[in-house]
């Protein structure tokens, strides 16, 4: 029997740089997260996962690795990852580490190889053009990169890189390339990771620049680390950042034999532009749009991450309706369809709702996938370039540089958020864990009854109709059970009816309320919902 344990996961992604300072030099480590595991065990976390922590020049945070095999000595050394990864283990957490192979640093020893000798068995490594090709596909940075083609003089030639210059792109259909990212697999699986994240997961497997593209299918090539992967560890996963059309996702699950999980891309802009709207209508799209996939696989749904928020899978009216609601002012979109922001400010810093889009988060199909420090409505930083806005210092106490270090301010990694409705001063975990109706505490219970109904993460989706709407409601049935929630997506009390027959009608508990609700007469329900308020149900049973 297959363990799908990701299926009842709880992720959280966390930097490891800017999460706790043990040493005071100003930049998170290992030894630092290991101090925070029972924080993080108890909110309900059950897997992490961990934003790069190579050695790296840190052009791209992280993301321009220089060493695989590796961690940056800032952050501590593989001694640490080890004792890291043993209390992760004794506290039943998982852990998943970015796997970023679809290109290197510049100054990864490899491309120093490859450029500095054409006969070397590392020039084929990358790719490479004497003459800059004609086919210039768009940018993925606009603002931030001219072209996908740079000179380099030692080489004389040409070499692809479709993100920063600074990180030349792997040649995937050279056979050794993709030996050695199987190798760097197998060096973390025995460290006792459970997974990788794949980055840019479409941007792997393209062959851009290939000579005789198209002779073999790019997407055999995740077959291959998906069958090295399972014979190396069983239940290890490949959760992948493949933000594409819909026709294209299948490719990606393949039968059940490629990628377990992808990022439900779709889902997420709907579900804003719901939440813009007031109305269910969005939600119920981002909902149906996406292909059936395999039983074994299963969508990543999340609400913010370590990147912008994306909306290029909405029309650009509705892309207006979110920056006009989100991000009204300039500086905080990027790249033409982004917006840089936190979702606590988003939201304005609403506690309803915020816990609304939570509720939403922990009970859509699918696994939820946390960002650290969003458990207690952290900010964002916009006077920080790009994308750093939201990758902020976590925000420990009201301490100096909110418990993150103890290091002066000019020698922080990322500042910490100061002032204003979302500095340190006032959102930090040590005041929320004495306040037993923050936002911190009520995630750790909505965490925990999450944890009790594995339907939401295993179960077959049935929308059932409200009559209203702006009320979204639900049923997710595995096994024999089934549970249900309702979704007052506006700021009005809403009261309607359910026709729960087919799911067991007699009986219907208040899972987070802990108290039935009677059905009317023909198996209907009535359900009160106070503006943005939401509900979950176990139906058809007791709430054991």
């Amino acid at each position: 029997m297959k363990d799908l344990w990701y299926k009842r996961a709880i992720i959280c992604c966390l930097d490891v740089g800017t999460f706790m300072d043990t040493n005071g030099d100003g930049v998170g480590d290992f030894a630092g997260v290991t101090k925070r595991l029972d924080y993080l065990a108890g909110l309900g976390v059950t897997c992490l996962w961990l934003l790069p922590c190579y050695p790296a020049p840190n052009y791209d945070n992280g993301y321009d690795v220089m060493d695989y095999y590796g961690i940056d000595p800032r952050h501590g050394t593989l001694g640490d990852f080890v004792e890291f990864m043993h209390q992760a283990r004794e506290r039943g957490m998982r852990v998943i580490l970015d796997l970023v192979v679809n290109h290197t640093s510049s100054k990864h020893p490899w491309f120093q190889r490859a450029r500095s000798d054409e006969k070397s068995p590392y020039r084929d490594f990358y790719v490479w053009s004497k003459q800059k090709p004609e086919v210039n596909l768009p940018v993925l940075l606009p603002g931030e990169q001219k072209s996908i083609w740079t000179h380099d003089r030692k080489a004389e030639a040409y070499y692809l890189h479709r993100f920063y210059k600074q990180q030349p792109d792997l040649n995937i259909s050279n056979p050794e390339v993709r030996d050695e990212i199987c190798k760097v697999m197998g060096f973390w699986l025995e460290l006792g990771v459970s997974g990788f994240r794949v980055d840019a997961a479409p941007y792997l497997i393209e062959q851009t620049g290939v000579d005789a593209p198209g002779t073999v299918d790019p997407y055999g090539y995740l077959k291959e680390f998906r069958d090295f992967l399972s014979w190396r560890r069983g239940d290890a996963i490949l959760l992948a950042e493949a933000n594409v059309e819909l026709a294209a996702l299948p490719e990606y699950f393949g039968d059940g034999d490629r990628l377990q999980m992808l990022f439900n891309f779709v889902l997420n802009q709907h579900l804003f532009l719901a939440l813009v709207r007031q109305e269910a209508a969005p939600l119920i799209v981002g909902l149906l749009q996406p292909p059936t996939i395999p039983e074994t696989a299963q969508w990543a749904n999340f609400l913010r991450n370590h990147d912008e928020l994306t909306l290029d899978k909405l029309s650009q009216p509705q892309c207006e309706t979110i920056f006009q609601a989100f991000a009204p002012q300039e500086r905080m979109q990027i790249y033409g369809r982004g917006v840089r922001r936190r979702l606590a400010p988003l939201l304005d810093g609403d506690p309803r709702r915020l816990r609304l889009a939570y509720s939403l988060l922990l009970t859509l199909p699918g696994t939820p996938v946390l960002y650290y420090g969003d458990e207690i409505g952290m900010g964002d930083d916009l006077a920080q370039e790009g994308r750093t806005s939201v990758r902020t210092a976590m925000q420990w106490s009201d301490e100096s540089n909110g418990g993150f270090s103890t290091a002066p301010k000019n020698r922080l990694v990322r500042p910490v958020i100061s002032g204003g409705d979302f500095g340190y001063e006032r959102v930090n975990v040590a005041s929320q864990q004495r306040d037993p109706e923050s936002l911190l505490n009520w995630m750790e219970k909505a965490i925990r009854v999450r944890k009790g109904c594995p339907e939401f993460g295993s179960g077959k989706l049935s929308i059932v109709e409200t009559g209203d709407a702006a009320v979204f409601a639900h049923c997710s049935a595995w096994q024999g059970r089934v549970v249900a929630a309702v979704h007052n997506l506006s700021d009005t009390p809403r009261e309607v009816s359910l026709d729960l027959r087919s799911f067991g009608e007699n009986h219907v508990v208040d899972l987070l309320g802990d108290r039935e609700c009677e059905p009317l007469d023909g198996g209907r329900t009535w359900v009160k919902l106070e503006g943005y308020g939401y509900r979950w149900f176990r139906i058809g049973s007791t709430w054991a």
